[in-house]
């Protein structure tokens, strides 16, 4: 598993996209367990140290450090068991189908993308008991720490549910994507702009609102020592700033993950992997990123693999240049055309069967398409049980003569070797050619046309006859310098033609 496949929900602690569902499972209920605790033991600490050491405030009296002592830790341990217990099982129970790989229904979904919400909820109702056990606590046996008790644990409990709810849809994302990959609707909640405000709003901008309230309570009490003022002031701003932070960090990463999958994607395509796809688990516009990053690189692979039919079919060189720019029309140039046929194939179609003549077309084609490759030529036609190549079109060469003769002797000496049972003749010409686009603008072929084509498959048939199966015309082997691996066979007037052609034969 790579770097990037590790981190395809923004984190290691979450797992690759294809882990099991058992793995899932164990996962989702180890981070929610460790991370909610979490969260929910540093806030305790929070409202009691700031509750009884910071704010300026009538000390706790003894019965009122008594009540704390039994109601601080039996409340604790109580709304962790209803937190660990009710609320978590109510979550994975909303998450079973993606626990154990099943096909959920529309409302499951719904409900699935909800659990945070209802995580961040319980804890919440959780906090607000607390905010009212305390106060009354407080209302009884010391009536004049009531406000602050009851200042002190509202405050902290809109920020430990800010930091629950992140952390919760932080767990939740492999179950997320697998909802919104299920076909659910993406999670109704505020946009990146609205949330970022509304997060900083829980995390900085209420615990500021504290610290203001602070400020106007210490006037309105007597006798407020400047130097305890200040202590208060220095560890209450700390408490804002770390806790702001976080919220702020938290916030941050849940906005910056998807964009970083969707880089790190990206960075995968444009090194030539296709294939790779990010997992959608983000309900607000940054899920829309990822999903229109999906549908690019579906988009792309499809376009490759047209463009892979289409080189083909056409040719690289010809693919390449349509893909550039299509024009019906030709370019008068010089080049060499190789035409190969097969003898008897009528007849040898007639006494075999069909997959049979089919396999021997194939590897027959499989030869004259590696010769024609390697040697940087064109396969512009199979006709039947025949191959048209052109070399020095589309793209022109000096040396296409040579190339075309090449390919034709290396045809020539594998042919026999590896295909025994059929008989062939080659045939090479030299000359103008008119190279482009033929038919209607919806609908088109590239080809060659010009009097070398016609020479060559003339040439081919008189090929068929001679020792090698191999002819070509003067112009090709001039063109090439190649009249000691071509010697002079014989002087025909081809069909067609009014002149003689001299033709030349492989030497060996």
């Amino acid at each position: 598993m790579g770097r990037a496949e590790s981190r395809m929900f923004g984190s290691r602690l979450l797992g690759p996209p294809d882990q099991s569902t058992r793995r899932l499972r164990v996962r989702v209920q180890l981070l929610l367990s460790i991370l909610l605790v979490g969260t929910h033991l540093v806030g305790v600490g929070i409202v009691v140290m700031l509750s009884t050491v910071v704010i300026p405030a009538p000390p706790p009296n003894r019965a009122m450090w008594i009540a704390l002592a039994i109601a601080v830790p039996v409340y604790v341990a109580v709304a962790i068991a209803v937190g660990l217990g009710w609320g978590t099982a109510r979550a994975l129970s909303a998450l079973q189908w993606a626990l154990r790989g099943e096909d959920p229904t529309p409302r499951v979904l719904r409900r699935s993308l909800r659990v945070p919400v209802a995580l961040t909820t319980t804890q919440a109702l959780l906090w607000l008991g607390g905010v009212v056990l305390f106060t009354l606590l407080a209302v009884i046996i010391q009536p004049d720490r009531a406000l602050i008790t009851g200042f002190t644990v509202a405050i902290t409990m809109v920020i430990v549910s800010a930091i629950a709810f992140l952390l919760s849809e932080f767990a939740l994302r492999p179950v997320a994507a697998r909802a919104l990959a299920a076909g659910a609707a993406p999670q109704a909640r505020l946009g990146v702009g609205a949330r970022m405000l509304f997060f900083w709003t829980l995390g900085t901008g209420v615990p500021v609102a504290g610290l203001l309230t602070v400020a106007l309570l210490s006037f309105m009490l007597d006798d407020i020592d400047l130097r305890l003022m200040a202590v208060t002031t220095l560890v209450i701003a700390t408490v804002v700033l770390v806790f702001g932070f976080f919220v702020t960090w938290l916030n941050a990463r849940a906005v910056t993950a998807p964009v970083r999958t969707v880089r790190d994607a990206m960075r995968d395509v444009q090194s030539g992997r296709l294939d790779v796809e990010v997992p959608v688990y983000d309900g607000t516009e940054l899920g829309a990123l990822q999903v229109g990053f999906n549908e690019m690189a579906t988009g792309l692979r499809e376009r490759e693999r047209l463009r892979d039919v289409f080189g083909r079919q056409v040719g690289r060189d010809v693919a390449e240049a349509a893909l550039a720019d299509i024009e019906l029309g030709g370019q008068s140039r010089e080049a060499t055309v190789l035409f190969v046929d097969l003898t008897g194939s009528t007849g040898f179609a007639t006494d075999r069967d069909p997959a049979e003549v089919v396999d021997v077309l194939n590897r027959f084609f499989g030869v004259v398409v590696q010769e024609v490759d390697a040697h940087e030529g064109l396969v512009n036609k199979f006709m039947g049980d025949a191959v048209l190549a052109v070399f020095g079109a589309p793209a022109e060469r000096e040396d296409h003569a040579a190339l075309a003769l090449a390919a034709a002797r290396s045809m020539a000496l594998r042919l026999p070797r590896e295909m025994s049972e059929i008989d062939f003749g080659i045939g090479v010409a030299t000359g103008r050619v008119v190279a482009g686009y033929v038919g209607h603008e919806s609908r088109f072929e590239y080809t060659v046309i010009g009097d070398a084509v016609n020479a060559a498959s003339r040439i081919t048939d008189l090929a068929k006859r001679v020792e090698g199966r191999a002819l070509a015309d003067a112009a090709s082997v001039e063109a090439a310098g190649a009249e000691r691996e071509w010697v002079e066979h014989e002087t025909v007037t081809l069909r067609g033609r009014t002149t003689p052609s001299h033709l030349f034969a492989l030497a060996e």
